[in-house]
């Protein structure tokens, strides 16, 4: 059901077309119950248009954040039916992870991760353990080279 479907690096991450929202939630079970049956994955799958990840790529949302200590930009990807966020930011004890803004039209967090021991923090882990619900991250870099590559304004 997916047309011009193409895997992107080797995180999940697959772009493709299709006739409309219901045919690419089709799509999305059916590779997701392939995945299962194949390799055991059972992995959340979440659909976004690639309109949308071009429009928050070109808005720069880390462009206000202070960097220089930080190890990753995240973007987390959440369910229609996640919950609600607590007061932002939202921060993980040891300080290594934080969420910075949630966009709840969306469903899409943006976060930080920061390097203060032998591995770095995960803003995904956070909202995961925060809401009790599966979410998805792609870093920064990913979301941009995807947009680049696949998206165009014609």
């Amino acid at each position: 059901g997916a047309m011009r479907p193409a895997s992107f690096q080797v995180n999940g991450t697959l772009v493709f077309e299709a006739r409309s929202d219901a045919a690419a939630r089709r799509v999305l079970a059916a590779a997701s119950a392939h995945l299962n049956m194949a390799c055991g994955l059972r992995e959340p799958g979440f659909l976004r248009r690639l309109a949308a990840v071009a429009e928050l790529v070109d808005s720069q949302p880390f462009a206000s954040q202070r960097l220089d200590d930080v190890y990753d930009c995240c973007i987390s990807f959440l369910s229609a039916e996640a919950g609600e966020l607590p007061a932002l930011p939202l921060c993980s004890a040891r300080g290594d992870a934080e969420v910075f803004a949630y966009h709840a039209a969306s469903h899409t967090a943006l976060g930080l991760s920061r390097q203060l021991g032998a591995s770095p923090g995960s803003s995904n882990a956070l909202l995961e353990k925060t809401l009790g619900t599966p979410t998805t991250m792609r870093n920064w870099g990913t979301l941009s080279r995807l947009v680049a590559k696949h998206f165009s304004q014609s």
